[in-house]
């Protein structure tokens, strides 16, 4: 699968530029949602490559978004990976019971997520 445009779903400001910066000097086209709610459906509208989804954000988790977004026929193709501070092995296992293909904790390593989403 060819990764162009990528949803990073984050309610950080920080978190969001930083992403952002990085996908976009890399070549990726670049969307932002602020909440899982936005984060589904943007998903929706604008039927991303990939999406990274944080876990812990008001309103809608990012648990409860990836699974929605798995189970969803529009959008259970899309790829997602998890990033977030939530560093326990019983979290990413969770994240990764949710739908996520993958699980990478923050700080996020720029080369490392670059190279993961290279990977798939």
């Amino acid at each position: 699968m060819s990764i162009k445009k990528i949803l990073v779903v984050d309610d950080s400001p920080t978190e969001r530029h930083f992403l952002g910066e990085l996908l976009t000097e890399a070549g990726y086209q670049v969307i932002t949602a602020e909440s899982g709610e936005e984060g589904i459906a943007k998903a929706k509208s604008e039927r991303p490559d990939l999406v990274l989804m944080d876990v812990v954000m008001p309103g809608l988790n990012g648990y409860q978004a990836t699974r929605t977004l798995t189970r969803d026929e529009q959008t259970k193709n899309i790829p997602i990976i998890v990033c977030t501070t939530k560093g326990q092995e019983t979290d990413k296992i969770w994240g990764l019971r949710q739908g996520a293909l993958d699980y990478l904790v923050k700080p996020v390593n720029g080369e490392e997520l670059l190279a993961r989403i290279a990977a798939l």
